[in-house]
């Protein structure tokens, strides 16, 4: 991030609408790496004394109003879920403008959508984070609307950034998003809890098992990125002749590994188109 954009946002008023899980996660961040100064931050929570509790540990103003909390905000942060995103855009709408910046975390809720239930030509940008943005090495894909403009997307990627990873696609793709890095970390733990089962199976004690597996699957992801190589290229280097990771690869083939992965992406990402219409 520039020093430019983390300038722009520190001088933005923020409003997080749907302070639960992630919310929090996103917030916390912020105001830890002092994206935002705490008295330019409203969040909003469902219940009053959730609200009195929050408000006390994080030094910023939370209530229980969406619509006091977006008063004179320049980001809106909707953190809400998917089945309630109608009624609280109605809720807020009276108190938008055009300069108004709406970030949507809403899972599956295209841009168009938001953008016609809060009316005039307001910059819309949508994203789709996953949960290791807890751990600041989140990824979060994020297109914009058809109001918003470069410098929406690059504050929307500095306030991601802030927990991880972003990369920006066209909005047809954000349902792929969901299926692969959204959902993935429920299938990278179960390749991670088997690798582990694993090590107990061959006599190594659980806890030893399960750290070998994590550094494992963390250090084989960072070459990855680090090195930029292919996955098979790498792959390959590790793999000696007749030594016994071509053993154990013959085996993950047999099971059809490769073939169930690409198609549990491929069902979560078609699952992810349907969640809108869910009540």
């Amino acid at each position: 991030m520039t020093s430019h954009t983390a300038q722009k946002l520190a001088d933005k008023k923020l409003a997080v609408l749907g302070t639960g899980k992630l919310g929090g996660i996103l917030l916390r961040a912020y105001l830890k790496q002092e994206l935002f100064p705490p008295k330019r931050v409203t969040a909003t929570v469902k219940h009053s004394e959730k609200a009195a509790a929050l408000g006390k540990e994080l030094g910023v103003a939370v209530t229980t109003e969406n619509r006091k909390a977006v008063h004179g905000a320049d980001i809106v942060l909707l953190c809400v879920k998917p089945q309630v995103v109608s009624e609280v855009l109605k809720e807020i709408a009276p108190e938008l403008h055009e300069k108004t910046l709406v970030i949507s975390v809403a899972a599956s809720v295209p841009t168009n959508y938001i953008e016609q239930h809060l009316g005039g030509k307001i910059p819309v940008v949508r994203v789709m984070p996953n949960t290791p943005a807890t751990v600041g090495c989140g990824m979060t894909g994020i297109c914009r609307g058809a109001h918003a403009g470069a410098e929406h997307l690059e504050m929307a990627r500095a306030m991601f950034n802030a927990v991880g990873r972003t990369v920006v696609v066209d909005e047809k793709n954000m349902d792929a998003v969901t299926g692969l890095s959204a959902s993935g970390p429920a299938f990278a733990y179960i390749i991670l809890e088997s690798l582990a089962e694993a090590g107990v199976k061959v006599g190594l004690p659980r806890d030893i098992a399960t750290l070998l597996a994590a550094q494992t699957m963390k250090g084989a992801a960072s070459v990855v990125l680090e090195t930029g190589d292919h996955p098979a290229l790498l792959k390959d280097a590790v793999t000696t002749p007749a030594g016994c990771t071509i053993d154990g690869i013959l085996e993950l083939e047999e099971g059809k590994l490769r073939v169930t992965l690409i198609k549990a992406v491929v069902k979560a990402t078609s699952r992810a188109g349907e969640l809108l219409f869910e009540k």
